[in-house]
């Protein structure tokens, strides 16, 4: 049989930490490999802004997902809204790939696309690509480069000159041309990506960066309010209006309340639960 000291011991325990503050514990994942994972972006549902929600997927390293596939994340500029990401299935100067196409919904198209400094090379077109005919004025020519420097300077690239013993033709243009037309219809066999554009004047295909470079927004829901008062920014998985996600278990609508969610001194934060503790303690006294 405990004695009565063990028992007053215990319960005084037990109560004592009812008084301890709770900290702001989330189940919002803040990284995934080396990518740091910021507002208005989660992996985890309700974690981010609903707009991005299901777009990514964290193993080992952060994805970024598509109806066309999944692309490796390799950079994300919270402050310049800019994100870069790499299709392990396109090809580029050093590796020719099977074509396929680069899809996004409509909202992808909408909230998180293309910057105009990536460019898309469309490559191995024939002669009756809509590109080189009726389409002709959606190619352009960037930094002074032309098709036969791809031809010419990409080992993966040089295989098309050499079955035909010219550079076939190519395309330089943008993601609304792919959008909107699939390389079937393109009539192209390959194509690769360029980003950071404006400053590859004089450099050549090799030391280009490939990837795709996209340009996103952040929602104006009051997400600053929220980080200020220690709360993460989410949403309800089911209505998903904003929430601002304090702990594991207690959500606020738009700031995480002072005591109840928040590493404070927790001082006067529970006023109700030292009453308590006191007439628990005082009643296990008189029946002992």
């Amino acid at each position: 049989m405990h004695s009565p000291l063990t028992i007053f011991t215990l319960i005084l325990t037990a109560s004592t930490l009812q008084l301890l503050p709770a900290l702001a514990l989330t189940s919002c994942r803040t990284s995934c490999g080396s990518i740091e994972i910021h507002y208005p972006f989660g992996v985890d549902d309700g974690c981010g802004a609903p707009q991005f929600r299901g777009m990514f997927n964290c193993s080992n390293d952060l994805f970024f997902i598509t109806p066309s596939g999944s692309y490796k994340v390799q950079h994300i500029d919270y402050d310049k809204k800019t994100m870069v990401v790499y299709d392990p299935a396109m090809s580029t100067c050093s590796i020719l790939q099977p074509h396929h196409d680069f899809i996004m919904t409509e909202i992808q198209s909408f909230i998180i696309p293309p910057t105009p400094d990536t460019v898309f090379a469309l490559l191995n077109c024939s002669i009756d690509s809509p590109v080189l005919n009726h389409y002709k004025n959606l190619c352009f020519n960037f930094s002074e480069h032309s098709c036969d420097e791809l031809y010419g300077s990409c080992n993966a690239f040089r295989v098309f000159h050499l079955l035909t013993n010219s550079s076939p033709p190519c395309c330089f243009t943008g993601y609304d041309t792919v959008k909107f037309m699939s390389m079937n219809i393109l009539d192209c066999t390959h194509y690769t990506t360029v980003v950071n554009v404006d400053n590859l004047k004089g450099i050549g295909p090799l030391d280009w960066v490939y990837g795709i470079k996209l340009s996103f927004s952040v929602p104006d829901t009051g997400c600053e309010r929220c980080s200020q008062s220690g709360g993460t920014c989410g949403f309800d998985t089911e209505t998903e209006g904003m929430l601002c996600l304090c702990s594991a278990s207690n959500n606020a609508t738009r700031e995480c309340a002072a005591g109840s969610v928040t590493a404070d001194d927790g001082r006067n934060h529970y006023p109700w639960k030292i009453c308590y503790t006191f007439v628990l303690v005082l009643s296990v006294l008189m029946i002992l």
